[in-house]
C-alpha cells in the first residue's frame, strides 16, 4: 500500500510520536484524521501541515469511551471520504511499584486501582474500541485493502513500576497478532511497534543523571528519534506481505 493513498486515523496526535506520525504522512500526501484530547496541540498541528501535500484533520475523541470512539471513525470516514488505515499510538503513564514500604515509617503503600484501570482504559481498551470500529467500517464499506499499526513498547516485556503499562502493551502485541488472524480474509492487516527510548517531551523532561543511565543500557548507547519510529510505521504500511508481527525499535535493548 502506498503511503500517499492511505486514509488515516492517528489518535495521540497533538504531540509525541503521533504527531511525528502526522506529519510524516501529510508530507507523503496521505489524507489524516489527527484526533487527540488536546485541542490546543490539534489546532497547532494543524498549522504546520497546512502546506504539506495532504490533508490534516483534526478530531476530538476520548479513545476509552465508546461513544466517542463510534462518532470518531464515523466522522473520520465521512470527513476523508472513506477510511483505510489507522494508528492506534494514544496512550498514558501513571507508574508505580505494585507495593512498597516505606523505609521510615513501615507503612506499605499499593498501585492504585484507579490508577490500573485508567492505563488499561487508554492503553488497551482504546485500541481495542478504535480497531473493533474501523474494522468493522472498512468491512461494511467492502474497503479492499486496509492497515492498522498498533504502538506498543518494550515495557511489554516488563520494566520495574509499570505493572499497568506492562500489562497494556503486552496485550496489544497479543491483540496485534489475533486480529490480524481474524480480520485477514477482509483484507485488513494489523502491525504493531515497539519503541525503546524515544527522543519525546517525555524523555527530555527527565533529569540528565536519570537519562544517562537509562541509555547506558542501550546497545547503540542513544534514544531513538520520532523519525526512526516513523520509519517502522512506512515499513508496515508499504509491505503488503507483512501482518500480525511486532517491530521492536529499541537500539538493541531488548536483546
Amino acid at each position: 500500500m502506498d503511503v500517499g493513498s492511505l486514509k488515516i486515523i492517528v489518535t495521540g496526535a497533538a504531540s509525541g510520536m503521533g504527531r511525528d506520525f502526522a506529519k510524516h504522512l501529510a508530507a507523503e500526501g496521505a489524507q489524516v484524521a489527527a484526533c487527540d484530547l488536546n485541542e490546543e496541540g490539534l489546532a497547532s498541528l494543524k498549522a504546520e501541515t497546512a502546506d504539506l501535500p495532504g490533508k490534516v484533520i483534526t478530531l476530538m475523541a476520548d479513545v476509552s469511551n465508546e461513544a466517542d470512539v463510534v462518532k470518531l471513525i464515523n466522522d473520520a470516514h465521512a470527513q476523508l471520504g472513506g477510511l483505510n488505515g489507522l494508528i492506534n499510538n494514544a496512550g498514558i503513564f501513571r507508574d508505580s511499584l505494585l507495593v512498597k514500604q516505606d523505609k521510615a515509617t513501615g507503612e506499605i503503600q499499593r498501585m492504585s486501582l484507579k490508577n490500573w484501570q485508567k492505563v488499561l482504559d487508554v492503553d488497551l481498551t482504546g485500541p481495542f474500541l478504535c480497531t473493533r470500529e474501523f474494522a468493522a467500517k472498512c468491512i461494511e464499506t467492502k474497503t479492499k485493502s486496509s492497515v492498522v499499526i498498533n504502538i506498543s513498547s518494550i515495557s511489554r516485556h516488563g520494566n520495574m513500576g509499570q505493572g499497568n503499562y506492562s500489562a497494556a502493551k503486552a496485550g496489544l502485541v497479543a491483540d496485534t497478532k489475533l486480529w490480524a488472524s481474524e480480520l485477514a480474509r477482509f483484507g485488513i492487516r494489523l502491525g504493531a511497534i515497539a519503541p525503546g527510548f524515544v527522543d519525546t517531551p517525555i524523555l527530555q523532561g527527565m533529569r540528565p543523571e536519570v537519562l544517562d543511565k537509562m541509555l547506558s543500557a542501550v546497545p547503540l548507547r542513544r534514544a531513538g528519534s520520532p523519525r526512526e519510529i516513523w520509519l517502522g510505521v512506512k515499513f508496515i504500511v508499504e509491505c503488503d506481505y507483512f501482518t500480525g508481527k511486532c517491530l521492536d525499535i529499541d537500539g538493541g535493548l531488548v536483546l
